[in-house]
């Protein structure tokens, strides 16, 4: 019954992506930014519930210039975030752009690429976050480097949270939670390890009750600190927020 559930479920979501491919291509130039934001946070609202995940936020923010800093632990994060907070632009690993269909989604809705492994070019990425911060923009990374199971969060890279300190832009910490009924935190939608792309989604597919909590938590200042400092506050800020196993 459940493959029946994840076969149904893959339907829905290549034509909703289907959609938003349609969407980039032929009407996103004529758009304006809030009518670009609304069709994100929609979007992505839109592919959680197709994958049969029910989303747990207090609703949409006003959006302020801030770096948003979450833990990671699914690809469908970004989504996650974007539901609620649609004006976040992304630094993700490069070869997302690479991905079929939704590289070109995450290209339209102005991510920057990282490749993690050149040190010159985490350094491009931060400029260009510090750039998009001063210009009044919001920005979201995840401080990890990389997805783990939840809690407790994996040790945080205070390298991009750099863009914000040199900008005097606050830190906003957000929660995220997977979870599935008297399960505090789901292993359906943890990409971790050696599992595949493919793997991943299946799973997530043919989960039964799957959640995420998005949380955002007080805002942190970020005005003369160093950055390693402030990984570390940022670090206990997450990990106390989150609901001990």
């Amino acid at each position: 019954m459940r493959a029946l559930v994840g076969a149904w479920r893959a339907l829905r979501m290549l034509a909703h992506i289907g959609h938003g491919v349609y969407l980039v291509q032929w009407r996103w130039g004529r758009l304006d930014t809030p009518a670009r934001q609304r069709y994100v946070g929609w979007w992505s609202a839109k592919l959680l519930r197709v994958l049969g995940v029910r989303l747990e936020s207090p609703g949409p923010q006003a959006p302020t210039p801030r770096l948003i800093t979450a833990n990671h632990i699914s690809w469908l994060d970004i989504a996650a975030i974007h539901a609620v907070m649609p004006e976040a632009r992304f630094v993700s690993k490069a070869d997302i752009a690479t991905w079929p269909l939704v590289g070109a989604l995450a290209t339209a809705v102005g991510t920057l690429y990282i490749e993690r492994a050149s040190k010159r070019d985490a350094l491009r990425v931060v400029h260009k976050t510090a750039e998009a911060l001063a210009a009044g923009e919001t920005v979201a990374v995840f401080p990890e480097g990389t997805t783990g199971a939840g809690y407790p969060v994996l040790p945080l890279h205070g390298n991009l949270l750099q863009a914000a300190i040199s900008t005097h832009t606050p830190l906003q910490p957000v929660v995220l939670r997977w979870h599935q009924p008297n399960v505090l935190y789901s292993n359906a939608a943890q990409y971790i390890g050696q599992m595949s792309l493919m793997e991943s989604l299946w799973r997530i597919l043919t989960a039964k009750d799957l959640a995420v909590e998005v949380r955002s938590l007080p805002a942190m200042p970020t005005e003369g600190l160093d950055r390693r400092h402030l990984a570390g506050a940022l670090s206990d800020r997450i990990n106390n927020a989150l609901p001990r196993p």
